[in-house]
């Protein structure tokens, strides 16, 4: 299966640079937030495939104009072609808006997943807008990640994690992809293709 995940910058290259031949092999779209909805809808139009989204911390106007032909997958858990994508958006809490969260609020948000995982037997992909606790993010409040994310890859060991958030003009420290156990974790800043 070949996913585009996107976050946090409208692509050039799938916007302004468009050719329907770009998404003709893409079986599914995986947006970590900060994405303007017009561009989800733009993409919606022309791809083949399912186009899933949680919400980053940028994302309050999706409120009143989400992306239409896109899914929502915050707080589900979603199953395509046998995967299972367990969406967890927004970021850790800095100024109180929309889409922020403390530590505790995100780990409520977990508990409440508890029987979504339990009858979906476990998550395939992790998909949120911030990365895990001491795992790709930063140092600044804005920019720390969730310890709750490192539990979920501990107890579930999800194929993938899928986060935005830390963007790549941020400094030399930027990884694209890294491994955490049996978690291939991807920062999908902009656009990336992953082949699973």
């Amino acid at each position: 299966m070949k996913i585009l995940a996107l976050a946090d910058v409208e692509s050039k290259y799938l916007w302004d640079f468009f050719e329907k031949t770009k998404l003709e092999d893409i079986d599914l779209i995986l947006s970590a937030g900060d994405l303007a909805p017009q561009y989800l809808e733009f993409l919606a139009t022309y791809a083949k495939c399912p186009i899933l989204y949680v919400h980053g911390n940028h994302d309050a106007c999706y409120d009143d104009t989400p992306p239409l032909g896109c899914i929502c997958v915050d707080d589900q858990i979603y199953e395509h072609e046998g995967l299972r994508i367990m969406g967890l958006g927004g970021s850790m809490c800095y100024n109180y808006g929309t889409y922020q969260f403390t530590e505790k609020q995100m780990k409520m948000r977990l508990l409440k997943m508890k029987p979504k995982l339990w009858r979906h037997k476990g998550v395939d992909i992790l998909l949120s807008h911030s990365p895990a606790k001491g795992f790709h993010d930063g140092e600044d409040m804005p920019h720390t990640g969730f310890d709750c994310f490192n539990t979920i890859m501990d107890k579930y060991e999800p194929k993938l994690f899928i986060h935005g958030h830390v963007h790549m003009n941020y400094g030399r420290e930027f990884k694209r992809e890294d491994m955490r156990g049996n978690t291939r974790v991807v920062n999908a800043y902009e656009r990336y293709i992953i082949e699973i």
